[in-house]
């Protein structure tokens, strides 16, 4: 497979992954050596690598930055934007909320190419959102992956209420009832509940849904946290 940058490029990742689907499909067990072999060809050599608990502690005190007003608009400059457009190298991936309350790059005061985030009603995963996560950890090297949920989520509400939704909003609520399901019989701010409930089974359904994901934990390469922001004080708290 031909690197670009010290990276695997960009066609032969999507070529790999559609190939990997496709086999696997076919297959079954079978494929899973084959796989496996395959996968430890594509994770990349950052030169701008740094650590999972690295990566947290840039974030959180961005974070900090944020709640205190010190923000300091990090990698926003004219130089920054020419340095990115050239390649990026971000530090963490962030699967996030779509709500417009929660935008990861001003809740963690960060910049141009610091992260990569995918922002998706009730921060659910799916197909898509996997791949884009499998693109930021074996591409461009990301070793943090934080699932970022958030207090009074609309698509939370909606799960709770259990009601017929129009369109493909629906989809989206059925992705989040199993988390509905995990509180139902416990006792205290049933809301916030399911909040976190949510963000626990997301961050494990990424966890067993991906083998380039898997991959990486198991070699320590990688790590996927969940976390909280409250849109009333503006503080993310990391969920264990």
């Amino acid at each position: 497979m031909s690197r670009i940058n010290g990276f695997l490029g960009r066609r032969d990742f999507l070529k790999f992954a559609s190939v990997v689907g496709i086999a696997a499909t076919s297959f079954g067990d079978s494929f899973w050596n084959l796989e496996q072999t395959a996968v430890a060809d594509i994770h990349p050599v950052n030169p701008n690598q740094i650590s999972p608990d690295e990566a947290v502690r840039r974030l959180l005190d961005g974070n900090q930055r944020f709640i205190q007003q010190k923000r300091q608009y990090p990698d926003q400059s004219l130089e920054r934007l020419r340095s990115v457009a050239k390649a990026q190298y971000p530090f963490a991936a962030i699967l996030g909320c779509a709500d417009s309350r929660v935008p990861a790059e001003i809740v963690f005061d960060q910049g141009l190419g610091d992260l990569f985030v995918v922002r998706v009603a009730g921060n659910v995963v799916s197909d898509t959102v996997i791949g884009s996560l499998e693109y930021s950890t074996a591409v461009l090297g990301s070793q943090l992956i934080v699932v970022l949920g958030h207090r009074r989520c609309g698509a939370v509400a909606e799960a709770i209420k259990n009601e017929p939704l129009p369109g493909r909003i629906g989809l989206i609520i059925e992705s989040i009832k199993p988390s509905v399901e995990r509180v139902k019989f416990s006792t205290g701010d049933n809301m916030q509940d399911v909040v976190i409930a949510n963000i626990q089974y997301q961050t494990e359904k990424l966890q067993e849904s991906s083998t380039i994901l898997a991959k990486f934990l198991r070699e320590g390469k990688l790590k996927i946290l969940g976390a909280c922001y409250d849109i009333d004080t503006g503080k993310v708290n990391i969920i264990t």
